[in-house]
C-alpha cells in the first residue's frame, strides 16, 4: 500500500514537471521553438512523471488511484498538447 506521503510526493513531482511544461509550452507558442532543448526536456519531465503516477497507482488505495488518474489526465492532455505544438512549428 502507499503510503499518504508517497502518494503527496508523487503528485507534487507532477505539478512541477506540468508547471515546467506550462512555461515551455507558452514560449514554444511565442517564439517558435528557439529553445527546443528545454521544450524536450519539459516533455521529458512530463513523461516521467506519468511513469512514475503508473508505478504509484499499482500499490494505491482506491482514493489515491483517483487522484492519481486525474493527474495522469492533466499529464497526458498536456503531453498532447505539446506535442502537436512541436509537429506545428
Amino acid at each position: 500500500m502507499a503510503t499518504r506521503e508517497s502518494v503527496e510526493a508523487c503528485l507534487q513531482q507532477c505539478e512541477n514537471a506540468i508547471q515546467i511544461a506550462q512555461q515551455q509550452y507558452t514560449a514554444g507558442t511565442k517564439q517558435a521553438h528557439y529553445h527546443d532543448e528545454d521544450y524536450s526536456n519539459a516533455l521529458q519531465g512530463l513523461e516521467n512523471a506519468a511513469n512514475e503516477l503508473l508505478k504509484m497507482t499499482d500499490s494505491a488505495s482506491h482514493q489515491q488511484r483517483e487522484q492519481l488518474h486525474r493527474m495522469r489526465l492533466q499529464v497526458q492532455q498536456l503531453q498532447n498538447e505539446m506535442i502537436l505544438l512541436d509537429h506545428d512549428h
